[in-house]
């Protein structure tokens, strides 16, 4: 039976279905254009910060295990707004335009089960995305990484080149620490560090992502490592960032007083787009706050290079 995947055609004719039916849709994509952004850079890294009150939803979201078991999933079919339509993707995952959106077309893929936020077996199916949705970079935020629903798997949809990280990356390249077949693993370090695997087919990519997930450190009481993942197809090349993490929040998100700024980083975050529900943390976040934030939540380049030579050696 031939497997039912979707087209960079039937995404758009899908964004402009709801943009044209659903005003929740309209309103969200329009507020887009007052939305306030700057530009900060940081040392070799080139950060958009986006002033958006319509993502508090997600960076104040509460997901601990009470908050989770007290609320209805929001991804499942039979919770979603009537008005949400979708398209399958085999029968494991449904595309739907997200209403709450960062980009200029934003899109949620979600398992068509309500299943953990869990990224084990999955890579094969985000590089196929990846490459079929075509001007889109796919990503996916760990449960404690960002992920406002991690009681049901999703990935994300956004417009490739609106996140400034792979811009930025190929100007400054990441060090090679391992090659197998043909595919690559290297460290960036670019004001955050990320492991970056390029890879010519989808089979090596996912092997070595695996590879990579399975020498990270899996916190406690916790069923993978804690990461990141942005992914992107360009001529005949995947590329797979992952941004391993190693805190869920800084520490300004519940500090009080002048120190607090009420962000918690997520995928498009550490692509270089800072989305700040409070004009208040907007005008803050400057040159040190994003310094802080990145050096508390991710590891460091020594520390994920050490990683990988060890975990290779062995």
């Amino acid at each position: 039976m031939k497997m039912k995947r979707i087209t960079g055609d039937e995404l758009e004719h899908l964004f402009e279905r709801q943009l044209a039916e659903w005003p929740m849709v309209k309103n969200g994509f329009a507020a887009l254009d007052s939305v306030k952004i700057k530009t900060v850079k940081v040392e070799d890294a080139t950060f958009k910060v986006q002033f958006n009150p319509a993502r508090i939803r997600s960076s104040a979201a509460k997901i601990d295990a009470a908050s989770l078991k007290a609320r209805r999933c929001f991804l499942c079919d039979e919770n979603r707004p009537v008005e949400q339509q979708s398209l399958a993707w085999d029968d494991e995952y449904k595309v739907l335009v997200n209403p709450y959106p960062i980009f200029p077309k934003h899109f949620t893929v979600v398992c068509s089960r309500h299943t953990d936020q869990r990224i084990a077996g999955r890579m094969a199916h985000m590089m196929e995305m990846a490459e079929a949705f075509g001007d889109y970079e796919i990503f996916y935020n760990g449960p404690h990484c960002g992920a406002s629903a991690p009681d049901h798997m999703h990935f994300q949809a956004g417009n490739k080149g609106f996140m400034p990280w792979l811009s930025d990356l190929s100007r400054v390249g990441e060090d090679i620490l391992l090659r197998k077949g043909d595919a690559v693993m290297g460290v960036a370090n670019i004001a955050r560090a990320a492991v970056v695997i390029r890879a010519m087919s989808i089979e090596s990519g996912a092997e070595m992502f695996h590879r990579l997930m399975e020498m990270l450190p899996v916190p406690a009481g916790d069923s993978e490592p804690m990461v990141n993942v942005l992914c992107s197809k360009s001529c005949r090349e995947w590329t797979i960032s992952v941004f391993p993490r190693k805190r869920h929040r800084p520490s300004c998100y519940d500090a009080e007083g002048d120190d607090n700024i009420l962000i918690s980083p997520a995928s498009v975050d550490m692509g270089g787009v800072l989305a700040i529900p409070l004009e208040k943390d907007f005008y803050k976040i400057g040159v040190r706050e994003i310094e802080q934030i990145f050096g508390e939540v991710c590891y460091s380049y020594d520390e994920i290079a050490d990683i990988i030579e060890n975990e290779n050696k062995s």
